[in-house]
């Protein structure tokens, strides 16, 4: 089973820590959203609180300028949100593992009331995906265009196939490939492709965070880390 995000007691606003932040810094305080480095203003991710619960952050974690975080969220060590993606922790909870790759244009969100969503660790979210209400335990592929419904479950070492749609309570064996509309199981996958495909793309987005953190001058920064976030190993 993947590893569970514990929660904390929530402390300071975003705004406090932002400020703390830049005053450490011996930075000028900037509008929301926006930070100095070099005199050249950087445009921050969008990430706010919904009904006083903010989104939580790990270690080494590269959020892209234009991603949206909000509500009850959170995301653990070595994670990067790319440019457009959407994290909408606003009507239910949404918490993910290490190691995640959410990527350009993918949209988390869950259900009011109904379903939060559980992201595991080493996970690959493809572009433009769409993950709703739903589990995904470790080792996983969401192919680019792919949809998961409310109360799926997608089992480790498993991969869904670029623009697939899995169904509402659909529940994806381990080690399988998914395709079509609705997904269907097509054939199982090998050792070969778990190594080759699910775990190579989630240790190359790490390295791709790393060149993004570098070139903007450790950007990742911005993101105040939660000092009490804890995520068990």
């Amino acid at each position: 089973m993947f590893s569970r995000i514990q929660n904390f007691e929530e402390s300071d606003t975003r705004d406090d820590k932002q400020n703390s932040w830049c005053q450490s810094q011996n930075q000028k305080q900037v509008p929301k959203g926006c930070l100095r480095q070099n005199q050249q203003p950087v445009t921050m991710p969008v990430i706010l609180p919904v009904e006083d619960k903010h989104p939580q952050f790990g270690n080494n974690c590269f959020i892209a300028p234009n991603a949206t975080i909000v509500g009850d969220v959170i995301i653990g060590n070595d994670c990067s949100i790319w440019f457009n993606a959407v994290i909408r922790g606003d009507v239910n909870f949404i918490r993910i593992g290490n190691k995640v790759n959410i990527q350009d244009g993918a949209v988390i969100h869950c259900t009011f009331k109904r379903c939060g969503t559980t992201i595991g660790n080493n996970i690959s979210i493809g572009h433009n995906a769409i993950v709703h209400g739903c589990t995904l335990h470790d080792d996983v592929l969401i192919g680019m265009g792919a949809i998961v419904m409310d109360k799926a479950v997608v089992h480790s070492n498993t991969i869904i196939a670029a623009g697939s749609v899995v169904l509402e309570e659909t529940i994806c064996e381990p080690g399988s490939i998914y395709a079509g509309i609705p997904a269907k199981k097509v054939k199982e996958i090998s050792e070969e492709m778990i190594n080759g495909e699910i775990k190579r793309i989630t240790g190359n987005y790490v390295h791709y965070a790393g060149w993004f953190r570098k070139k903007t001058n450790s950007l990742h920064e911005n993101i105040i880390p939660n000092p009490g976030l804890k995520t068990d190993e």
